[in-house]
């Protein structure tokens, strides 16, 4: 556990309350969350709950909306730096706390439910230092003095609890996400501060799926990547492959790691229609009649 303590002050949650000591995977923990036990419900009375791009996308399926209309109708935006990339939270119950999935007997999308749903009383620290390549986990224990899971006469290791809450699939499809937001902490100011494009398009490719499939799909995209019809075939009909692609586009676009051929003229049709585009804004200002 040693190993992981110079760690703490390189994670993206390091202002959290949650981070007293680095477990690792192999750590026991004494916890069972059950019907019948005297707090059920009690942590989805008052969330705070972030959601990774997967949740995004399990979550508006199982509603049978599109990613649009989940993060109207359930999220809303937060920095997770001043100035910098965004992040979404499931939004309470209007004039309360509550999480808007919660009934009397439970979770109503349990198999749906978030990551950090999944996680608690687990968080998940994901680290990476500016000088490596490869990002790393830690764990810390939350103990909440509503939560009384922590009294069941049951221990597992941190491992096989992320095994029962169906976590290893989660984790890594929310990995090239994590691994964005970890690189842009540890680039800090060498990056410079990101454009307000830069920003917009991490939001689309993130999380508002469906959007960015239609971005994809759009003329405008065509005209500037080049990309083979079979993988262009399977990012428009896979949700998966569709948000991946959207990691993948973001680390090319913020941090210019090209693995998305560009056509060789794209960069002169995007300048003709800037150029374009001021040209008729000049002309709207131009008097066209006399005094």
């Amino acid at each position: 556990m040693d190993k992981f303590t110079n760690l703490i002050s390189d994670s993206p949650f390091s202002g959290s309350p949650v981070v007293p000591e680095m477990l690792e995977g192999s750590a026991e923990i004494q916890f069972r969350c059950r019907k019948g036990i005297d707090c059920w419900n009690a942590c989805c009375s008052n969330i705070d709950i972030s959601l990774t791009p997967y949740d995004i996308l399990r979550l508006s399926r199982r509603r049978g909306i599109s990613t649009t209309e989940f993060l109207m109708q359930y999220t809303f935006p937060y920095e997770m730096e001043k100035d910098g990339i965004a992040g979404v939270k499931l939004k309470p119950v209007e004039n309360g706390s509550a999480c808007q999935f919660m009934v009397p007997e439970g979770c109503s999308v349990y198999a749906d439910r978030p990551t950090a749903c999944r996680y608690y009383p687990v968080a998940l620290l994901s680290m990476r230092r500016s000088d490596e390549f490869t990002d790393r986990n830690a764990y810390a224990i939350v103990k909440e003095p509503h939560c009384h899971g922590h009294l069941e006469p049951r221990r597992l290791t941190i491992e096989a609890y992320r095994q029962e809450q169906g976590l290893t699939d989660y984790d890594e499809l929310a990995r090239g996400w994590r691994q964005l937001i970890l690189k842009k902490k540890s680039s800090g100011p060498t990056v410079g501060k990101p454009s307000k494009r830069s920003l917009q398009l991490f939001f689309l490719a993130c999380y508002d799926l469906d959007r960015f499939r239609t971005f994809v799909a759009s003329a405008q995209f065509a005209e500037a990547y080049d990309l083979p019809d079979e993988e262009m075939k399977t990012i428009l009909i896979d949700d998966q492959e569709t948000m991946l692609f959207g990691f993948r586009f973001l680390r090319q676009v913020m941090f210019g790691e090209e693995t998305i051929k560009l056509k060789p003229d794209a960069f002169d049709k995007r300048l003709a229609r800037k150029r374009e585009r001021e040209e008729q804004a000049g002309s709207k200002d131009v008097p066209t009649g006399g005094e």
